[in-house]
Order: structure tokens, then sequence, then C-alpha cells
């Protein structure tokens, strides 16, 4: 089948079916032509692609384990995956304690709030927004603590999440509107990215049929910006 009729069938664009087969993910024939061809198997192929994803692995993990899934036994596939699932629990967790935490911080901010009293002059440091140092990102180092390998799996994975978005330039960064069910996929990787380089700021808002992610940097980190995301 041609990749237009493929990606009818899987819900899945040509762009990311392109995006696999240079990632080793997907193979394709080519007819005499040029045009890429893809047997029955391609589509069991993007379904374990598809669940693998769904589970959070990398696309490295998920190239690791197609050629076992598909010519190794069963035994073996359960093997190789139990510890990257494994993996993948505790950096939720270590996620989800960093969710309890913020939102500890959200109900003090609002015991705050509705402790202070109504008053007619402007808001000051004893008001309801005290000062407060500057955020995180803007003090972070401008560094990527990830390996070659795994800024390159990173890098490749944001191009997929970003594909055909729209990109506007905003105060200290950039604006990018897509889909709104790259939502979940996008969080994801906002939240990895920001494990690695603390110096990107993420911001997500959901407007109907569209998400908008927004990604700002201190100066010195414009040029990594705009290297992943523009």
């Amino acid at each position: 089948m041609r990749i237009s009729e493929l990606a009818d069938r899987t819900a899945v664009p040509a762009s990311t079916l392109r995006f696999y087969e240079s990632a080793g993910l997907l193979p394709a024939d080519r007819t005499a032509n040029g045009y890429r061809s893809y047997g029955p198997d391609a589509l069991e192929r993007l379904e374990f692609i598809g669940a693998a994803k769904g589970l959070g692995l990398s696309l490295e993990d998920i190239g690791e384990l197609l050629p076992i899934w598909q010519d190794g036994p069963c035994a073996r596939v359960k093997a190789e995956l139990r510890p990257r699932l494994r993996a993948r629990l505790d950096q939720a967790e270590g996620r989800l304690a960093e969710l309890r935490s913020f939102i500890a911080t959200l109900y003090t901010a609002l015991e705050r709030l509705d402790g202070q009293p109504d008053r007619d002059e402007r808001c000051d440091a004893e008001c309801c927004f005290p000062a407060v140092e500057s955020a995180e990102w803007q003090s972070a180092p401008i560094a990527c603590t990830l390996g070659d390998g795994d800024r390159t799996e990173r890098a490749e994975r944001w191009q997929v999440a970003l594909d055909g978005g729209t990109r506007t330039e905003i105060p200290d960064g950039l604006r990018v509107t897509v889909p709104a069910d790259r939502a979940g996929m996008i969080a994801e990787l906002a939240v990895a990215e920001q494990q690695c380089c603390a110096f990107f700021d993420f911001r997500l808002h959901l407007d109907g049929p569209a998400v908008q992610l927004e990604i700002r940097t201190p100066g010195a980190g414009v040029a990594m910006l705009a290297e992943l995301f523009a």
C-alpha cells in the first residue's frame, strides 16, 4: 500500500511515517517510480510502535524492541520490556511528587490570597503577591545534561509532536499551535525537557481544537530554543 493509504488506515500522519522510516522503525519498499510501498505487516508494526509510545518508551527503546518483537519469542519481549517499564514508572512517580508539591504551593498561595483584606490601594510586597525570587528557568544555567544520543532522540520526538505547527514569536520565546490531540505528548515532553534543560519555561493553553505551547528562555538560551523548536 502507498503511504497515503497507510496514513488513512492508521490515522498516523504521512510526515510521521516518513520520520519512522528515517529512524529505522518502519522500513518501506520503493516502487519503480520511487513511491513508498508498505506491506500488510506495517499495520502491526505501527500498532506496536503506538502501544510502546503510549507507555512512554523512547524511540531508541522501540527500535531495540522491534526486532525482538518481530522475530523473537514472547518471553524475550517480556524480559526486555519489563525493565523499561519499571524505569518509566519511576520517572512518572517522580513527576507525580513534583505535581503534589506544586499543588501544595497553590493551596498555600490561595490561603494567603483569601486571608488578605480587600484594599483600595495598589498591591505591594505585603499584599496578595509578595516579592519572590526569579523563576528557576530565568536563573538556571544554559546547559543540557543529556548525552548526544539522548539529545538527538529528544529532538526527534519534539519534531513529531510539533510537526506542521504554526510558530509565532513571543517575548523571550516562541508559541507553537498544533492540534489538541497532541497535548498529552507535548506535556510529557515538556516535563522531561525541564529535567535536563531547566532554562526552558513551558506553558500549555488548550484552545478548542488546538493546543498552544509557549516556550521561553533567557537570552543566552535563544540559540538552543531555535535549534530545538523553531
